[in-house]
């Protein structure tokens, strides 16, 4: 049976104008860090619309988790290319991106010129304990779908053991999983049949692939190179601009992967903050919609506030957020329209398929070392970590524990779990809890 993938024809039934609505939707509602867009798009556009089936979903993730950079975003691309071809892809990512991007900025520049303000700080604290309450969601949800047996759940429980117990870099981890699914040979063969959702197929072109990749190469570099010529190497423009292309590339498993080696050359070698401002800035991508890698952009917008040149430092600060996120997210549309044909036409490929659903599995695992690590930070104002065998284990200072912290994500979960109340209610009524304790407190 020849490999077929799907071309840039929309299904039957989903119009444009509709699917930017949905796209305006998922957007809005992407709180929560990866676990918890991912967990959005899967609700809206699997369970609600129907526009894509479990599998055929399961497949797209998995080929998102092996790329490096914001998981989430590029699954909406994805997404979004699988229904309207490459305009879809675009809308979708851009979307997906905008809401937080514009989000990050204003607070960036509140950041700067009115940190203290008390408002600004109750809100942030009630919205990031409100925030666990979708991750949480996001888990048992990816549970129920990708894990079918227990070969999965031993994946799931290794995967979780590895990266946060021994510190297994993710790409290995991928690896053995996707090793093991093939040595099992877990993945059922895919027919070429429609599941419902399928425009007219196509094989993928090679030459496509190099023109798609030559223009978003171009995209992506060119605005670097021009500022370079114009500004000099040492301008912090164009510093941010290989830094963050640099970043976007060089690291894998999300934003939490992307933190330490951020932290460490924006804080030591560029200093363009300070260590506590790092965790300040991962605060703001946290309880902000769009991928939690748009921390980077805080990092971005002060180091140009703070070494603003001839510029005024707020638009300086805007010129770097700018920048920051440009190179950030211009790899990931390049990784997705250049691969996606190409794991399309592999999805028949039932070792291909195995060697996925292995990762899916393993994903499992990542997203619940995830929640558990945002739990941690959360609950508790201290976390240390514990050698224990050679195992490096996370553990909290107990007396540490913020009550209105356990109280704002209790009621959180309550409300979504138990009573099915909506994202958005939800997130609202936590940020004005959180004004109201912290000016009490």
């Amino acid at each position: 049976m020849a490999a077929k993938y799907l071309s840039e024809a929309p299904p039957a039934g989903v119009a444009p104008r509709e699917a930017f609505r949905v796209w305006v939707r998922v957007a809005l509602q992407s709180f929560g860090g990866p676990a918890g867009q991912i967990a959005v798009i899967h609700r809206i556009v699997v369970d609600e619309k129907k526009w894509l089936t479990e599998s055929r979903f399961l497949h797209a993730l998995s080929y998102c988790m092996l790329l490096p950079g914001p998981e989430a975003q590029q699954l909406a691309t994805y997404v979004g290319w699988l229904l309207h071809g490459v305009r879809g892809g675009l809308i979708a990512g851009s979307l997906f991106v905008l809401p937080g991007f514009l989000s990050i900025l204003a607070l960036s520049v509140l950041y700067a010129g009115y940190r203290d303000v008390g408002l600004v700080a109750g809100l942030f604290f009630g919205l990031k304990p409100a925030v666990l309450a979708v991750v949480v969601e996001a888990v048992l949800r990816l549970r129920r779908r990708a894990l079918t047996g227990r070969a999965d759940l031993a994946l799931a429980a290794g995967a979780f053991v590895a990266i946060f117990a021994l510190g297994v870099p993710f790409p290995l981890i991928v690896l053995g999983a996707a090793l093991l699914g093939v040595v099992a040979r877990r993945g059922p063969r895919v027919t070429a049949a429609p599941d419902g959702n399928r425009p007219p197929l196509l094989r993928p072109s090679l030459l496509a692939a190099g023109r798609t990749a030559f223009v978003w190469l171009a995209i992506w570099w060119v605005p670097v190179v021009v500022l370079r010529a114009t500004l000099g190497p040492r301008h912090v423009f164009v510093e941010e601009g290989l830094f963050f292309s640099k970043a976007a590339v060089v690291t894998f498993g999300g934003a939490y992967a992307v933190l330490a080696y951020v932290a460490q050359q924006a804080v030591e070698v560029y200093q363009w903050l300070g260590p506590g401002e790092m965790l300040d800035g991962l605060g703001m991508a946290e309880t902000t919609p769009g991928p939690l890698i748009q921390v980077v952009q805080f990092v971005g917008y002060l180091g140009a506030y703070r070494h603003p040149g001839t510029l005024d430092p707020i638009a300086a600060g805007a010129v770097g957020s700018v920048i920051t996120t440009w190179v950030t997210f211009a790899p990931c549309f390049l990784f997705i329209f250049v691969g996606a044909p190409f794991v399309e036409y592999l999805r028949e490929h039932r070792a291909l398929n195995a060697a996925l659903r292995g990762i899916m599995a393993a994903v499992v695992g990542v997203v619940l070392n995830l929640a558990v690590w945002f739990a941690l930070h959360t609950l508790f104002q201290e976390v240390r970590t514990l050698d224990l065998a050679g195992a490096e284990i996370l553990v909290p200072r107990m007396g540490t524990l913020d009550w209105r912290a356990i109280l704002i994500a209790a009621g959180a979960m309550v409300a979504m779990l138990r009573f099915k109340v909506g994202m958005m209610p939800t997130l609202g009524a936590a940020a004005l809890l959180g004004i109201a304790l912290h000016a009490w407190t």
